[in-house]
């Protein structure tokens, strides 16, 4: 059985999750600061890729990454770096459609915020950045934690917009999810199960992470 559709997935979930972790939280910060109109107006921009089809998000990449579209001509041009059909194609795919999930859950997490222990650093003459790295952030840490690991077990899934930026090729782009998908094309359903449980596990894992992590919160709360 070869690894390497697992550890591909393993790499391009890790790096999208640490990209849509630092974006979500930078973004969720600037987002709760915004009036009222413009925060429903961003939060719409910013969250539609959570109810896109995964094609539909794999299309609109294609025509700004492909290689005859402006960043991807741009970048084959000046870098000669191809930006669609190789593995790290699937991180930008991975991003935009786990970065929804991480932001709402940084948003959430700051709107529910107890500004008076932000105000009462400032009574200590503290400043934003250091509220927000040493206040705030601590405060919301096991919502953004949990908004993390929900962003990677999305990243570790994805499937259709990656078959269309990354596409397939065994020991190159080929992740868990294509992987599936072409023993199924070629009638081998034993080797495409063994894949659907290495996914189903590292799935479950995720959620049992992420309801740790909320039964903790609760029960730190309780005592609070």
């Amino acid at each position: 059985m070869d690894w390497f559709p697992l550890i591909n997935s393993l790499r391009i979930a890790a790096l999208a999750t640490a990209a849509v972790f630092l974006l979500g939280i930078w973004l969720a910060g600037a987002v709760a600061k915004l009036p009222r109109a413009w925060k429903a107006l961003v939060d719409v921009v910013l969250t539609l890729p959570l109810v896109l089809p995964p094609t539909v998000v794999g299309f609109l990449l294609l025509m700004v990454l492909g290689p005859r579209r402006p960043l991807g001509a741009w970048a084959l041009e000046v870098f000669g770096v191809r930006l669609t059909m190789v593995w790290y194609a699937a991180v930008f795919a991975s991003v935009v459609v786990a970065f929804p999930l991480m932001y709402r859950t940084a948003r959430g997490a700051f709107e529910g915020f107890d500004e008076d222990l932000a105000d009462a650093a400032r009574t200590l003459g503290k400043g934003e950045v250091w509220i927000f790295w040493r206040v705030k952030l601590p405060s919301c840490r096991t919502s953004i934690i949990a908004g993390a690991v929900l962003a990677f077990a999305r990243a570790l899934g994805e499937y259709g917009a990656t078959s269309m930026v990354a596409g397939y090729t065994p020991g190159v782009t080929a992740t868990v999810s294509t992987t599936v998908y072409q023993l199924w094309q070629i009638g081998n359903d034993a080797l495409a199960l063994r894949w659907v449980l290495v996914n189903i596990a590292i799935s479950a894992v995720a959620l049992f992470v992420l309801n740790w992590l909320e039964g903790r919160d609760r029960e730190g709360r309780r005592r609070r």
